[in-house]
């Protein structure tokens, strides 16, 4: 297939298919205008067709070509000047014209008749910007050839523009001056292209102009049962349909899903473009197993996206198609059967059959819990031991360290265990239920309680905690309120039960784990197959296995905590410190960094002080007060440093005196990408399919990987390289309003973090989708595969 066959696939990609925003940039000018076309009768043997090209527009010389000869007409090779080069990004070193462009096409008329009819196709671009490119356009011509007998010289006649053929079946050509209906045209074939099957003869020298895509792939379905659907795509001889460029879907909303369809074998073809890829020629059905909610009757509208080629000829641009079909009535046996069918289908999707690139992460391990459910319960407490070793999990082991430490002086290893599985069995089943409602109804609890009053209020809680760690209460509080506040703050810190599971509820829905793959799958095995119970499982086997690590450590505390006396308040205090740490660091979801900062600064300042680092040491002081002292010191200059980088503008407590260096600010803001932010569906269409592949990213202010993402992967040199062609937009779901929801929704999202990338048809990459963190050596080499 040539390269300028392709050529009408890459000009509708670049056109994004987004009409209104064209129009709204600039006022292009309709095919005609941009490329005005009069024809001059040379004689009888002979006719010059000539194009005056608009200013800013340019006109391919390979796509000028003549066909359909009328009766008794047959036409000579079309006699072209040479154009000037052009490298197209696309379509590599062509041939072009600017301003004016002429042609003499020979042809020859039997001694009956003096008119001359046939066809004449076209294709330029728009070079400046919006930079989109025309599809073909398709004139027919009408001419007025002197007699035979005495062919006078050349005697100019102006050539007449034909209307199509009263019986054939075509209307709808764009009215002049009409610049609305011109541009709707863009990225579409002429509407008066033939409806050519492939059978017509065609004289030498002439191309076979290509059908409407309406024609070429006509596209169609039909309910077979309650619970199946059939799609079916027919093309004419000599037209084929990609496989993997195939995608089925129902609008936002639906209360149907659709499953994986069972697709034949197809034939495998060399594509110069996607490599070996399955194509279908003639006629295609593919049967597609659908989960209904409830089995009344009704109708269900259906979208299709799919591309297909004329073989050796066009390639089409992707084509959307909607249908609308008649659901019958299901019993309740028949949607019981067709939920497991459904289920199995999603089990067993091939990896590359819905056009998106494969199966992301968390699909795989979705469909996994639809296999052995044994090995899939056993896989997910793997995943949640490897999760407990993340930053998202790791602020639960000082919580639960300290509530051990502040149950009293002589804790028992039994009574440690009790203390720590209560904790994580509370978390776990707040967990779960936060994961079964988000895949029942969407609504991520965790993501609720990330409001400013209750952040505010849980780092409120942890204060109180370290203060009586510190053994500060009957110092600051009257002993009526003293006594009130240490009652509740020690049945909190461990002294009954119910205090030590509200500590792990409220761990669960406010300090809890990010969004990882494990946990969307599940989430996503429930939104699927309607399965809460075997879902629920998977998410509370999940969470054992998060909060196995911390039962062994909560025992172990148990055990190893010093007995009454100076060694254990020294401990108390660590405990204390590290509740005023997990303080601020609830509070940095919400406070501008400077202020974290300060606060950052001002607690290792205290800590410094306290382990004596303004203090001189006593003569023959032990090597463990010199080690005391020294960390005190260090402390002492990492706080002094927190405190100068804030001041002085810095907002990165990892390196806070980064501002103080030549360039400042700018320097920082060079390791930052340029993303642009988005917020609802709507504005991310509008930046889908424009010419260039997109990454979106999912953030919120609450969210740990969320900022590990924007620390430690968007600000690396390789990273910057491998995304330099893309477009990069940021979806900030931190408030998580009804649109942020909504977002989320459309991609089947739990909550952030997540990284979707997306063809430059708009097409998301499906196989490529992140979820959680991932360092920037496999991120770099992620957008490398999602870019191929």
């Amino acid at each position: 297939m040539s390269r300028f066959a392709r050529c009408a696939l890459l000009a509708a990609g670049l056109l994004g298919l987004n009409l209104a925003q064209a129009q709204s940039e600039t006022d292009l000018l309709r095919v005609e205008e941009a490329f005005a076309l009069t024809s001059t009768v040379l004689g009888r043997d002979a006719v010059q067709l000539e194009w005056k090209i608009a200013d800013g527009y340019y006109l391919y010389r390979s796509r000028i070509k003549t066909a359909k000869p009328g009766e008794g007409l047959s036409l000579g090779t079309l006699e072209l000047p040479a154009g000037e080069q052009k490298h197209d990004e696309f379509l590599g070193d062509v041939e072009v014209y600017h301003g004016k462009a002429t042609a003499r096409q020979p042809l020859s008329l039997g001694s009956t008749g003096n008119t001359a009819e046939f066809s004449v196709s076209i294709q330029g671009c728009h070079e400046r910007e919006p930079k989109i490119c025309y599809p073909p356009h398709i004139t027919k011509l009408s001419f007025t050839l002197p007699p035979a007998a005495a062919a006078p010289a050349a005697n100019p006649l102006a050539a007449a523009l034909a209307p199509p053929a009263a019986d054939s079946g075509l209307t709808g050509s764009p009215p002049a001056g009409n610049l609305k209906s011109a541009l709707g045209q863009l990225g579409k074939p002429a509407l008066d292209a033939p409806m050519d099957t492939g059978t017509a003869n065609t004289a030498e020298g002439t191309e076979k102009l290509p059908l409407p895509p309406e024609q070429a792939f006509v596209f169609e379905t039909i309910a077979t049962s309650p619970t199946e659907l059939l799609a079916r795509w027919t093309m004419p001889k000599g037209y084929y349909l990609y496989r993997d460029k195939t995608v089925l879907s129902l609008p936002d909303g639906s209360s149907a899903r659709l499953g994986q369809g069972k697709w034949p074998a197809g034939k495998l073809h060399k594509d110069e473009h996607f490599g070996e890829v399955t194509v279908y020629f003639d006629q295609v059905e593919l049967p597609i197993p659908l989960q209904r909610d409830d089995g009344k009757a009704g109708k269900l509208n259906i979208q299709a996206e799919f591309q297909g080629c004329e073989d050796g000829g066009l390639c089409y641009p992707v084509m959307k198609r909607s249908a609308s079909v008649d659901l019958p009535a299901a019993t309740a046996e028949q949607l019981k059967a067709g939920n497991a069918r459904y289920a199995a289908s999603v089990a067993d999707k091939p990896a590359a059959a819905a056009g998106d690139g494969g199966q992301s992460e968390e699909q795989v391990l979705a469909s996994r819990l639809s296999g052995d459910r044994l090995f899939a319960l056993l896989s997910f407490f793997g995943f949640g031991l490897l999760l407990a070793f993340t930053p998202c999990v790791f602020p639960m082991l000082p919580i639960l360290s300290g509530i051990i430490a502040g149950a009293g002086d002589n804790v028992s290893t039994r009574r440690a265990f009790v203390l720590s599985a209560v904790y994580v069995l509370a978390s776990t089943v707040v967990f779960t239920i936060a994961g079964v409602a988000a895949g029942l109804v969407g609504a991520n609890l965790q993501a609720l309680f990330q409001q400013p009053w209750i952040l505010i209020s849980f780092a409120a809680l942890f204060v109180l905690l370290s203060l009586s760690m510190f053994g500060f209460y009957e110092l600051q509080l009257p002993s009526a309120l003293q006594n009130r506040i240490a009652g509740v703050s020690n049945r909190q810190q461990g002294g009954s039960l119910t205090g030590v599971a509200v500590m792990g509820v409220l761990s669960a829905l406010i300090v809890g784990p990010c969004v990882a793959p494990p946990l969307a799958a599940a989430v996503l095995y429930i939104s699927q197959t309607r399965d809460p119970v075997f879902g629920g499982l998977a998410l509370f086997v999940l969470s054992l296995g998060m909060g196995a690590p911390l039962v062994v450590a909560g025992t172990a505390a148990g055990k190893l905590l010093p007995r009454a006396g100076a060694w254990m308040d020294a401990v108390k205090a660590v405990f204390g410190v590290s509740f005023l740490a997990l303080a601020i660091w609830m509070l940095s979801r919400i406070l501008d960094p400077v202020w974290t900062m300060l606060l950052i600064g001002v607690l290792a300042i205290a800590c410094g002080v306290y382990l004596g680092a303004l203090e001189r040491l006593a003569e023959g002081a032990s090597g463990w007060s010199r080690l005391w002292k020294a960390l005190g010191v260090i402390l002492l200059i990492a706080g002094a440093a927190q405190l100068i980088g804030a001041l002085a503008g810095s907002n990165d407590p990892l390196q806070p005196l980064k501002g103080m260096r030549g360039g400042g600010t700018a320097a920082g803001n060079s390791e930052h990408l340029p993303f642009r932010s988005i917020k609802s569906v709507a504005d991310l269409e509008r930046e889908l399919g424009q010419g260039k592949p997109v990454m979106l990213d999912f953030y919120a202010d609450w969210c740990v990987s969320c900022k590990e993402m924007e620390k430690f992967t968007f600000t690396k040199p390789e990273v910057h390289a491998a995304l330099s062609g893309y477009t990069l937009l940021k979806a900030d779901v931190t408030a998580n309003d009804d649109t942020d929801q909504a977002l989320l929704k459309h991609f089947t999202l739990f909550g952030p973090p997540a990284t979707i990338f997306f063809a430059s048809d708009g097409r998301e990459i499906r196989g490529q989708r992140l979820i959680g963190f991932e360092a920037a050596d496999k991120f770099a080499a992620r957008v490398a595969k999602a870019g191929r």
